[in-house]
Parts: C-alpha cells; structure tokens; sequence
C-alpha cells in the first residue's frame, strides 16, 4: 500500500502522526493496519468518550459483554476488560513500528478513570494496575495534568512506567509536567530502572482554546478583539513548543535533561491533542499544519487526518522559532480584555467533567449491555 504524500511529508517534517481514535471494528476489520500502510499513523489515543462512542455502535462487543454477564461481572470489572483488551490488541498491532522506531512510537494510550482525576494515590494505583493487565512496552497511561495529577505522573513514571499526560492547556501547567517527568525518571533511575524504555508525551489541547477564547472575544465585540479570534490556539501550542526546547532541547534550562540523557532518558515529547477544528470558517488543518515541528506527536481525528492526506500542506519547523508572534497574540488578548488564568482553569474544568460524563455514559451503556445479555 503507498504511502501518502502529504502524512508521508509530515513523518519527514518529525511530526509523529497518531490516530485519536479505537474500536473494536477498527482493530478487526483491518483499518487500524491500513492507516499504518497509507497514512503514516505510529500510534493511537484513547479517551472516556472514544471507548463510550466505540461500545454504544453496532455489535462488535456483544459476545463478550454475554460472557462477562455469565460470569457475573460488575460493571467496572466489564469496562476494565473490554477497553484493556482493544488496547492490547492495538499495541500488537502496532509493535512492528514499535521495535522500528526503537520505542518511540507505536504507542497506543488508556486512561485512567477520569473520577480519579483529583485522586493521586487512587490515579498511581489504578496506572499501576491498568500497566500490568494490558502487559504491553508500547502501552501508555494517561493521566490529566490537574494538580491532584501532576505528583502522580511523577510516581507513577518513578515505577518505570510509560505515560502520555493528558488534558494540558497552559504552559506554565505544561512546565509542572515536565517537572513532574524529570522528577520522575529520576527516581526511576535511582530505583534501578531501566529509563531507556520509558517515555512520555505532554497533550496539549489546541482546538478547545479556540473554542473558548473565540466564544469571549465574540461577547466583547470590539474590531480588536475579533481579528484576534482562531488565533490563540496556535500561538499557545507555539509557546509551549519553545517551553520544550527551553527543557530538552538545547535551550537555557536543559542542564538536568541532559544529566538524564547521560542515563539513557528520553525527551518528553509535545503531542497536539484537540487537532480536529471545530468552526467550519477555519481551515480544516490548521491545528496541522501550522504546528510542524521536529520531536512532536500530532493526534489526528480520522476526519481531520483524511483532510491532510487530501490537502494539507506541509511546511518543516512551520512551528518552531514563533514565540515572540505567539506572546504578542496573548499580549493582544490580555489588552482586549481576556482573563487567560481564567480561560485555562474553566478548560481544565470542563475537560474533566466532559471525560467523566462520557465515563457514566459507557457505565450506563455497558450496565443496560449487562443486563440484556444476562436475561435481566
């Protein structure tokens, strides 16, 4: 199968193009290999809201559900079984780019339970327990970036285990996570682990900061303050991009990356989450397009990723060197009127609520799949 010129170009740019999305169907029918063969995808996220999408369509899951209701399983038991399943399943697919790409890629991501998103020691547990059910190197964890989250990443990557830190919308919360990772493969480190094998990423949301600080500005009203709409998303992601290379990248403050690297340390590369545009006057790849950089992750919604392949233009390092343009769009905001502090807490807020209503969603679905097939 050929691969496609423009994801061909954007794996050549050293951007690792990755799927947000899985399901059952996916795995089985042979898509998830297709997208691997055609469209450069190295890896696959997951979330609360792509397992309770994958569960409540069609019936790829009901022979299973019939068997765990035989056997008696609760709900939680259900969910922890069917999505750690589908996520192993993944990773074997995925372990040929895997063992190619000496462990970088060929990722594939679960996610704790989101109500544990203000439980550290509840979120190291659950992460220890989920690592050792799927039983696969190319697994990671995700954990939100909240507070409650930020000593767990660092406990939980002291244990020699892989993590993608989940639901980052401001870089001064994405210069505590890479705090938290250095801390903890430290201690992996002292603690005689092997740090050569672990990695991480750092999601940043993208497209939810358009979202946010468009619906504001828009309430505002003001000529100034609505050429700035569709403009904050990309100069954040383009502040934390330099924020990555102030860390590991040859920048002022790299002094206790490299003493790791010395070690066999990894760089905690910046992955662009929330890449799908969500206002239809916007380009459908700027969250793409405008953020090619070497050493990061793009996770693509498969629609998103289709429109790349078919029109996205490709330009190396598009994002690299763009932090003085970037502050002076948040200079802007601030000057309008933006309440950035604001705008990042209610994003973290929502980001949690919304990954725990999707978490009741699939227990609700999954206790009604239940009971159906155990004649209840």
């Amino acid at each position: 199968m050929t691969q496609n010129t423009n994801t061909a170009a954007l794996s050549a740019a050293g951007v690792s193009v990755w799927l947000d999305d899985l399901s059952r169907d996916r795995i089985k029918s042979g898509n998830l290999k297709g997208l691997i063969d055609s469209r450069n995808v190295v890896g696959v996220t997951t979330n609360p809201t792509i397992f309770q999408g994958a569960l409540s369509k069609g019936h790829a899951y009901d022979e299973q559900v019939t068997e765990l209701a035989a056997r008696g399983a609760d709900v939680d038991s259900a969910i922890r079984t069917i999505t750690t399943d589908d996520v192993r399943a993944a990773c074997d697919v995925f372990a040929d780019v895997f063992a190619a790409s000496k462990g970088v890629d060929g990722r594939v991501s679960i996610e704790v339970d989101p109500r544990l998103a203000f439980d550290t020691d509840g979120t190291v547990a659950q992460a220890i327990e989920l690592w050792k059910i799927v039983d696969r190197p190319n697994l990671f964890i995700k954990i939100p970036a909240t507070e409650a989250g930020l000593p767990a990443i660092t406990r939980v990557i002291s244990e020699g285990i892989s993590v993608n830190v989940t639901l980052i919308f401001s870089v001064r919360r994405y210069i505590a996570v890479m705090g938290a990772y250095l801390d903890g493969l430290r201690n992996a480190a002292i603690a005689g682990h092997d740090i050569a094998k672990v990695q991480s990423v750092a999601s940043f949301f993208v497209s939810r900061v358009d979202t946010e600080i468009d619906k504001r500005l828009e309430a505002i009203g003001t000529p100034e303050a609505l050429a700035l709409r569709g403009k904050a998303g990309i100069a954040n992601a383009h502040l934390a991009y330099a924020a990555y290379q102030d860390i590991f990248d040859g920048g002022k403050h790299t002094d206790v990356f490299n003493k790791l690297a010395s070690q066999g340390g990894n760089k905690q590369r910046a992955l662009w989450a929330s890449t799908g545009v969500k206002n239809p006057e916007y380009s459908d790849t700027m969250y793409v397009t405008e953020l090619v950089a070497p050493d990061t992750v793009n996770t693509l919604p498969e629609k998103t990723l289709e429109a790349v392949a078919d029109h996205g233009v490709i330009v190396p390092n598009a994002a690299v060197g763009k932090a003085e343009q970037a502050q002076a769009v948040f200079d802007q905001l601030v000057a309008v009127g933006i309440d950035l502090d604001d705008v990042f807490g209610v994003l973290e807020t929502e980001g949690v609520d919304k990954f725990v209503a999707s978490w009741q969603e699939l227990l609700d679905a999954t206790t009604e799949k239940l009971q159906v097939a155990g004649g209840n």
